[in-house]
């Protein structure tokens, strides 16, 4: 016997559901026939088959931020004409509307395609890295590095998702290798970071051969890297000379007084502290770490009120700092 009830009920879900994709497609449609898009989609309609229309449009609609509209475009022009391009753009795009399963297998598919192009391997580890599926990365980095063992992108990306899994050595190794390949200042500076949060002893004269090549004199993270692991070897007078040279060579590093006032708060000298993390809420009033440690000073100096009020000023900014709101709660 026939639920009556329940054929009505499915009856219902199915005309509203049908309705929602009826008012979607008519939404669309109100869009796409409106300027800046009629002339494409009255181009479109005469020429349904034309590939190169299909992207035009989609790439106006992206700029307009309309990405969920472009992703049928894209789609379109995919079917209609598969060419390196317009997988690049429709991978980028997949990835806007939050799509990665799918995108995903579109960069499978364009390595079959295209088997020629490297940057599909590479783009397919990063998409694998966002969606948390480090391994595969690791695998693709890999299988780029069999095909070319002098493909320093790989070796730096490479290495740079090991130190993002906690894995140090091969982080090293690998960023070791990318920069004997290409000796350019973002991969030495992020092997010197590593090599500087490990404590590895190499971190000064790596950092050194670093600044000995700036001959424009124009690179403040080799400074900043080094005063870093001065800092954290309590070598206090080496960090501030290092930090001081950054903010002469950008007086608006913001981290870089952040740095130097955390070297006075530790040798307990807490007035000069003071004088630099204020000096800092000048360079950025917004910086909440810099309220922050205001007020940790005025608080290691017994002034509870002024510690609070600046503790204040850093929740303010940053609803997230719990150490703010802690020591608030501490000191009531």
């Amino acid at each position: 016997m026939i639920n009556t009830r329940n054929s009505f009920i499915y009856a219902f879900c199915l005309m509203v559901v049908l309705a929602a994709c009826g008012s979607q497609d008519r939404s669309s449609d109100a869009v796409l026939n409106k300027a800046p898009y009629k002339e494409l989609t009255d181009s479109i309609a005469s020429f349904p088959q034309q590939a190169d229309l299909y992207k035009k449009r989609a790439v106006m609609l992206s700029l307009n931020n309309k990405h969920e509209l472009a992703t049928a475009d894209y789609q379109k022009a995919w079917a209609l004409a598969p060419d390196e391009n317009t997988a690049q753009e429709f991978v980028a795009n997949l990835l806007l509307v939050n799509k990665p399963v799918e995108a995903v297998a579109l960069l499978k598919e364009s390595i079959q395609k295209f088997p020629e192009n490297p940057e599909f391997k590479r783009r397919l580890s990063e998409v694998l890295i966002q969606t948390g599926n480090n391994d595969a990365a690791q695998k693709e980095y890999d299988e780029l590095l069999r095909l070319d063992s002098a493909n320093f992108e790989a070796w730096y990306e490479k290495g740079v998702l090991y130190a993002r899994t906690g894995d140090t050595a091969n982080a090293i190794y690998s960023l070791q290798h990318a920069y004997a390949l290409q000796p350019i200042y973002f991969i030495g500076n992020t092997l010197a970071d590593i090599y500087a949060s490990s404590m590895d002893p190499r971190t000064v004269p790596f950092c050194d051969t670093l600044i000995a090549r700036d001959s424009l004199k124009q690179q403040v993270e080799p400074h900043f890297i080094k005063g870093r692991y001065y800092g954290d070897s309590h070598k206090y007078k080496e960090a501030l000379a290092e930090f001081e040279a950054c903010i002469q060579l950008d007086w608006k590093f913001t981290d870089a007084h952040l740095e130097k006032g955390l070297v006075y708060y530790e040798m307990k000298d807490y007035h000069k502290a003071l004088d630099t993390f204020t000096f800092t809420t000048t360079v950025s009033n917004t910086n909440a770490d810099a309220w922050y440690w205001i007020g940790r000073c005025y608080e290691a100096m017994g002034d509870n009120s002024k510690a609070i009020e600046n503790y204040r000023k850093a929740y303010a900014l940053d609803k997230d700092f719990k150490e703010a709101k802690d020591r608030i709660e501490k000191l009531k």
